[in-house]
C-alpha cells in the first residue's frame, strides 16, 4: 500500500512539474465547463470532438485533455441550470430544481459556490472508490471466461435501455439492439467473414466509433439549436461565488451519501450522471426533516449539494467498469473508451499487466482535473457568464464545423462523413420520437465484446449453452438480467410484495 501511495505521488509530481501538462489540463477543463454550460453541448459531444483533435498527441497528454474536459463538462452543466433554469447537460437537470429558485432570490453566487465545491468533493470521493475497488474487480475479472464477458455486455445494454428510456422501456431496448446490429458491421474477429460490408472496403474494419458518436450526439444538437427560438439571458451579476463552508459542513452526511449513490449508479454500465443526480436528489428529499423537505424546489442548498455531488462522483464510478472490464459506465465514458482504443490502450482485466500503473496515472490525472475544475469554477465564473450571454446561434456553426473536422480528421477519410451525417439525422428523428440515444451507443461499444465472447464460448463448447450454467457468476448475471426484464411487465410486478399489500 505504501509503495502504491509513493508511486501515485511520483506520478502526480511528474505531471505537475511539466508546465505544458498544466496548461493542457486547465484549458481542457475550461473548455469542458463551456461545453457543459452551453445548452445542447453535452459532455459526450465534448469528449468526442476532443478525441479526434488529440489523435496525434501522446496518450498521456490526450488523457489529460480528455479527463479534464470530462470533469469540467459534468460540472459546467450546473451554470445554465442555476442561472436560466435550462440544464446545460442532462446531469444537471436535478440541480435546476433548487438552483434557479436561488437565482430568483438574488443568490445565484451562493448556488454556484455550492455546486463548485460539491462537484469537487464528489469527484474526489469517486476517485477514492475508483482506486480502491478497481484492483479488486480487475483481479476478479481475470477469472472470467467468454460467458461472463458476453453476459456482462448484454446486461449493460439491457440496463442502459431500461433506465434511460423517457417513456417506454421497449424503446431503450430497441436502441440497444440497433447498437448491437451496428457493431456487427465489418469482418468478424474470429473467422474474418464480411458482414453487411456491401463490398465496401471502408467497412471491413467496422464502423468507427468516433464518427458514429459525433453524428449521434452532435448533429441532433445542431438541428435542435437551429429550430429553437426562445433564449433566456443569465443575470449579468451573480454576487460572491466563494463557497460557504458552513453550508458544506451542514450537509456533510448528504454529501457522503450522494457520493456513494453517484459511484454506485456510475458503476452500472450505460446509466450515466443524469440518473445519479436524480436518484441522489430524491433520496436527499426523502431523508430530510419536514422543515428541510419544505425547502426543496424553493432553493434548498441540500438539493443542490446532493445532485452535484452525485453527478460528479458518478465520473469515478463510470471509470471502474470501463478500466477493469472494458465496459463504459456512461455515454461520456463510452467515448473515453473509444479514445483509449485509438491511443493503443485496451481497458480490461489485464490493463495493469499491459500498462503498469495505468490506474494510478488515471487517478492522478483525475485529482488534477478536479482541482482544475474547482479553480476554474471559482476564478473563471465571470468569463463563463459572458459566454452564456452570447446567442447560442453563434456557437452552432462552430460546433457543426468541429463535428465535420472531428469525424474527418480521424483517418482523413471522407467516408467517415458519409457515416456521421446519416446517423446524425436518424438519431435526431429517433430522439424526437423519445428513443434514447445512450443505449445505441452502449450497444455499439459493447456489441463487439458480446459478439466475439458469445461466438468464442460456443466454439469451445461445440454449440452448447450448458457450460454457461456451470459458472456461478454467469448464473447470477442471467438471474439478474431475467428479473430486470420481467420487472418491466405489469403481471410480474403484481407477483412482487408491495407495501400496499402489507
Amino acid at each position: 500500500m505504501i509503495e502504491q501511495f509513493s508511486q501515485f505521488f511520483n506520478i502526480l509530481l511528474d505531471l505537475v512539474s511539466t508546465p505544458s501538462n498544466l496548461v493542457v489540463l486547465f484549458v481542457a477543463s475550461f473548455l469542458g465547463i463551456i461545453f457543459g454550460a452551453m445548452p445542447g453541448l453535452t459532455a459526450t459531444l465534448g469528449v468526442a470532438l476532443l478525441t479526434a483533435l488529440t489523435y496525434g498527441l501522446g496518450a498521456d497528454t490526450a488523457l489529460l485533455a480528455l479527463l479534464g474536459l470530462y470533469v469540467g463538462a459534468i460540472y459546467g452543466g450546473s451554470y445554465p441550470a442555476i442561472l436560466i433554469n435550462i440544464p446545460g447537460t442532462p446531469a444537471a437537470a436535478a440541480t435546476a430544481m433548487d438552483g434557479y429558485p436561488l437565482t430568483l432570490k438574488g443568490q445565484a453566487g451562493k448556488a454556484l459556490g455550492l455546486t463548485t465545491t460539491a462537484s469537487f468533493i464528489g469527484t474526489i470521493i469517486g476517485l477514492l472508490f475508483l482506486v480502491t475497488l478497481s484492483p479488486l474487480i480487475a483481479s476478479l475479472a481475470l477469472q472470467f471466461t467468454s460467458w461472463e464477458f458476453f453476459l456482462l455486455a448484454l446486461l449493460g445494454i439491457v440496463l442502459s435501455g431500461s433506465l434511460t428510456s423517457p417513456d417506454l422501456v421497449i424503446k431503450g431496448w430497441i436502441m440497444g439492439l440497433l447498437g448491437l446490429f451496428l457493431a456487427t458491421v465489418g469482418r468478424d474477429a474470429l473467422q474474418f467473414f464480411p458482414r453487411y460490408t456491401f463490398d465496401q472496403p471502408q467497412l471491413d474494419s467496422g464502423l468507427e466509433i468516433v464518427p458514429v458518436l459525433i453524428g449521434a450526439f452532435g448533429i441532433p444538437q445542431v438541428i435542435r439549436a437551429l429550430t429553437t427560438k426562445s433564449v433566456k439571458k443569465p443575470p449579468a451579476f451573480v454576487g460572491n461565488i466563494m463557497p460557504e463552508f458552513k453550508a458544506i459542513r451542514r450537509n456533510l452526511k448528504h454529501i457522503f451519501r450522494s457520493a456513494t449513490i453517484g459511484v454506485s449508479v456510475g458503476a452500472v454500465p450505460g446509466v450515466g450522471e443524469d440518473i445519479a443526480g436524480w436518484v441522489s436528489y430524491s433520496t436527499a428529499k426523502k431523508t430530510s426533516t419536514k422543515e428541510q423537505q419544505a425547502e426543496f424546489g424553493k432553493g434548498s442548498e441540500t438539493g443542490i449539494v446532493s445532485s452535484e455531488t452525485a453527478n460528479n462522483a458518478c465520473v469515478g464510478g463510470a471509470l471502474i467498469p470501463l478500466l477493469t472490464l472494458g465496459i463504459p459506465g456512461s455515454p461520456p465514458a463510452a467515448m473515453l473508451l473509444g479514445a483509449l482504443l485509438l491511443h493503443g490502450i485496451t481497458p480490461g482485466p489485464s490493463i495493469e499487466i499491459d500498462h503498469p500503473n495505468f490506474l494510478l496515472e488515471v487517478t492522478a490525472i483525475m485529482v488534477l482535473a478536479s482541482f482544475a475544475m474547482w479553480a476554474n469554477g471559482l476564478l473563471m465564473a465571470k468569463q463563463v457568464l459572458k459566454v452564456l450571454q452570447l446567442p447560442t446561434a453563434l456557437f452552432i456553426p462552430v460546433v457543426a464545423v468541429l463535428c465535420i473536422l472531428g469525424a474527418y480528421a480521424l483517418n482523413l477519410n471522407m467516408f467517415s462523413l458519409y457515416i456521421m451525417v446519416p446517423i446524425g439525422i436518424i438519431a435526431f428523428i429517433l430522439g424526437e420520437m423519445k428513443f434514447p440515444i445512450s443505449p445505441l451507443v452502449i450497444g455499439l461499444v459493447l456489441g463487439g465484446m458480446a459478439d466475439e465472447s458469445l461466438r468464442r464460448a460456443l466454439l469451445l463448447s461445440e454449440g452448447s449453452f450448458l457450460p454457461m450454467f456451470e459458472r456461478p457468476v454467469a448464473v447470477v448475471l442471467v438471474i439478474v438480467m431475467t428479473i430486470f426484464i420481467l420487472a418491466q411487465f405489469t403481471w410480474f410486478k403484481r407477483l412482487l410484495p408491495s407495501k400496499d399489500k402489507k
